[in-house]
């Protein structure tokens, strides 16, 4: 089908008045142009329904409105919309008539609109958006259409949207079969008799191979057609070298002598295929790979939950240069923009189905809806996985409580076979938390634990709340017997199962169960030594994927250290905003513990320097299981001189030393003996501190943090552009730094910025890693962290772009952009 990106020309309004008997447009009614976060646009709200959830932000409901002129070809004509996310329960009207709805709001879902259609009249879409109920999800939803829409066309018969399926059957030396499956429909009253054409294209476009196939389509019959085509010398895909090709259908008539195009469709793949045992563990064109794995939420930071191509491709990207070979989408099928750059970029997905089955984790969440709509979100998430080489894990399901139970594991096996029907060329799994599971086995398992917490009711609520008041004993706990009986139940449908946070059952199951597969597919940061080495030893244990790759929205506080009650962890109370636990922060700057990572995962000799914050030295820390310390990349600590400080080396290697202004602290040892993770107790004194790894006594690598100067600029610096391939950039992207001439950034001096844009582009996002903001992202104005904030903008003309930004200190900078290149 022709498919058109309709995202231009909507009008959008809070709807304070669901039961109107006159739909028409609000006064208040403003243009937007999708993808469009309604709930990003309110500032975060102390008083709000959902609180740390969402970071205290709340949804509402919402209407959006387009006009489409239905010309009088569209009646022998097929119309759909194809709408890839809308948080949550959309109902899409067509000239006041219901096309379709949607619950969940992770779904793409097709809205078939030619029977609604007045032809050569203009015609009313409407979507309204019932997102108002709260509290409905753990994390930062959004709300709204916060993804692309489409517009899709053909005639009576044509090729089903996600219909062709292109599956690696199997590679052998020198040539790869492929196996093709193309559903075909026809709503006209008569038979046609056609060709599907299929000619498989390699990266540069020349075609490789094809085949032909005729068949006699009967009047409103859909039929699925099976081809198996042979490539001959096949570039496979991988992380090293994600090389794709296109499959490209057409569908002919034939009338008389002739065959007449009736519709056409473009597919992007890659050639792979993947494996999984016990023996070997997960294998990629028979290459052992162990996961290297993040675990993210949908959210772009800045730009909320509006997804668009550039911000997901720019995540991906980062994610891959800090080492991560793997991400899990959590928890919810992953946006198509995103399937699109782990495809071009070479990153392994886990894809996951739902938080909650039929038990409930907020008060209105998905579980109200998950008995009677399961099925179709299950075949929406997995069709439009299908063609997506990146894509090798289903996990159908997140800390599921009812697990493992009998009723849960006969849910269980339903997702897992529903996967497994529609698609046998991946794995299933489900991510489980052996605590959460145990249900009403927990009081019994941890009693002497949480005696005094349970009198007081204090285990009630957020899971993760739960599972910090374990932290102390989840190593035991984990192990009993209890979760033990529950496991088997959760894992018996599974082709995989996934732990959260049961790095201590890994040895024990796998003496037990000799042919489980095991993925970390869940795991506190500050354990990733740990978690690594076990991955290297026991080939069953195919991974770990930290909780998180990427910092995010909601969920405020988890990562946050906190000295005071209330400062951070789950206690965070406003305007603690983000988890603060990811590797990389929502502006996309790496933080100490993807260095970290790096290291433990013997990708960076160099060994990394961060230093605990020397104003609380001494203080005990409040900190989650999620929090490695309060240490951060700086040298710049203001009043500090001769004041006490711990220093964090990460190195690899058997020794490493610090210097500090040339004098050395002396040697420790490095490397996997102490887990990576170096500490030594100095003075602070400005200038340079450096650390040098050693391996056999050699210098294997060499780090410095230096001072900043105190004279220092307000930078700008527009970034590179990287993008999907053939696409237009949509996203500028611009680091503001206050450094010094040699462009040490100034991290004990944070500035309120302002910010102003004239021209060819519009600010979408301006603001910084800080988990406590004090301005909202679409304000024009924040303030550095740590010396750092990020401007995004969003292209709006092939006009100049001028951007000024006006620090509180009196110091500018301004840079020009030129968006027609």
């Amino acid at each position: 089908m022709k498919e058109l990106k309709w995202n231009k020309q909507w009008k959008f309004w809070p709807d304070k008045d669901s039961f109107a008997l006159v739909w028409d447009i609000s006064e208040i009614a403003k243009e937007i142009t999708l993808p469009h976060d309604a709930m990003i646009e309110n500032p975060a709200d102390p008083n709000s329904l959902n609180g740390g959830n969402t970071g205290f932000r709340d949804a509402e409901c919402y209407t959006y409105v387009k006009m489409l002129f239905a010309p009088e070809e569209y009646k022998n004509q097929t119309v759909m919309i194809k709408f890839e996310g809308v948080y949550m329960n959309a109902f899409v009207s067509v000239n006041g008539q219901i096309a379709a709805k949607s619950p969940f709001g992770y779904t793409t879902f097709y809205a078939e609109i030619s029977d609604f259609l007045k032809y050569g009249e203009e015609n009313e879409i409407r979507v309204q958006v019932r997102a108002g109920a709260m509290t409905n999800s753990r994390w930062y939803s959004g709300a709204g259409i916060y993804r692309d829409v489409y517009l899709l066309e053909s005639g009576l018969t044509y090729l089903v949207p996600e219909g062709v399926q292109i599956k690696t059957e199997r590679i052998e030396d020198g040539y790869a079969v492929l196996q093709i499956s193309s559903e075909v429909k026809n709503r006209n009253h008569t038979v046609k008799e056609l060709v599907l054409e299929t000619a498989i294209e390699d990266a540069d476009g020349r075609v490789v191979t094809s085949e032909r196939t005729s068949l006699a389509l009967f009047d409103q019959e859909m039929r699925k057609l099976s081809q198996r085509i042979t490539v001959d010398a096949p570039q496979l895909w991988s992380e090293h070298s994600p090389i794709l090709y296109t499959c490209v259908s057409r569908l002919f008539e034939k009338q008389a002598e002739e065959l007449i195009l009736l519709d056409e469709n473009r597919e992007i793949f890659g050639i792979r295929t993947v494996q999984v045992d016990a023996r070997r563990g997960f294998c990629v064109n028979g290459e052992i790979v162990n996961l290297r794995g993040g675990c993210i939420h949908h959210d772009s930071g800045l730009l909320g939950a509006a997804t668009y191509e550039d911000a997901q491709y720019r995540q991906v990207r980062r994610m891959k240069e800090a080492g991560f070979n793997a991400i899990r989408m959590s928890h919810h099928p992953m946006a198509p923009a995103m399937l699109r750059a782990c495809d071009e970029l070479g990153m392994y997905v886990m894809d996951e189905t739902f938080d909650m089955w039929n038990r409930l984790k907020s008060n209105y969440d998905y579980g109200l809806y998950f008995q009677e709509w399961w099925e179709k979100d299950v075949t929406a998430m997995v069709r439009k996985d299908f063609n997506h080489p990146s894509v090798v894990l289903y996990s159908i399901g997140n800390e599921i409580p009812e697990i493992g139970t009998n009723g849960g594991s006969k849910t269980c096996y339903e997702l897992s076979s529903k996967v497994k029907e529609l698609d046998d060329s991946r794995f299933t799994l489900a991510s489980v938390n052996g605590v959460f599971a145990a249900g009403d086995q927990v009081p019994k398992i941890i009693e002497d634990v949480v005696a005094d917490l349970s009198r007081e009711g204090k285990i009630e609520g957020n899971v993760n709340n739960f599972m910090t008041l374990m932290d102390t004993h989840m190593d035991k706990i984990v192990v009993h017997d209890a979760i033990t009986e529950r496991l088997e139940k959760a894992a018996a449908s599974t082709d995989i199962i996934g732990y959260n946070y049961m790095t201590a059952r890994y040895e024990m199951d796998g003496e037990k169960y000799p042919n489980r597969v095991i993925v970390g597919s869940e795991t506190y940061p500050p354990e990733i030594a740990r978690n690594w080495a076990l991955v290297e030893k026991l080939p069953y244990v195919i991974g770990d994927f930290t909780w998180t790759g990427w910092d995010y929205i909601g969920e405020a506080g988890v990562g946050i250290p906190a000295y005071q009650w209330g400062e951070g962890g789950f206690g965070a109370t406003f305007p603690a905003q983000l988890a603060y636990s990811g590797d990389i922060d929502i502006t996309g700057f790496r933080r100490p513990a993807s260095y970290y990572r790096e290291v433990v995962f013997g990708m960076r000799t160099i060994p990394y320097i961060a230093v605990q914050n020397p104003y609380k030295y001494g203080q005990p820390i409040i900190k989650t299981p999620w929090v490695i310390s309060d240490a951060a990349a700086a040298w710049n600590w203001k009043d500090c001189e001769g004041k006490p400080v711990v220093i964090e080396v990460y190195a690899p290697g058997e020794e490493v030393e610090l210097w500090v202004n040339g004098v050395s602290c002396g040697r420790k040892t490095s490397g996997k003996e102490v887990g990576f993770r170096t500490l030594f107790e100095t003075t602070y004194e400005p200038g340079t501190v450096a650390a040098v790894a050693y391996e056999n006594g050699k210098e294997i690598g060499r780090y410095e943090l230096k001072t900043a100067e105190k004279a220092y600029n307000l930078v700008l610096k527009p970034e590179i552009y990287h993008g999907l391939k053939g696409r237009e950039q949509e996203l500028y992207y611009i680091d503001v730094e206050l450094c010094d001439e040699k462009g040490i950034i100034v991290t004990d001096d944070d500035q309120k910025l302002n910010l102003s844009v004239e021209g060819g582009a519009e600010a979408v996002g301006f603001g910084s890693g800080n988990p406590k903001p004090n301005y909202n992202f679409n304000d024009g104005v924040t303030e550095t962290f740590n010396g750092r904030a990020l401007i995004i903008l969003k292209k709006v003309s092939d006009e100049f772009v001028i951007v000024k930004v006006a620090a509180e200190n009196g110091k500018t900078a301004e840079v020009c952009l030129k968006t027609n290149e």
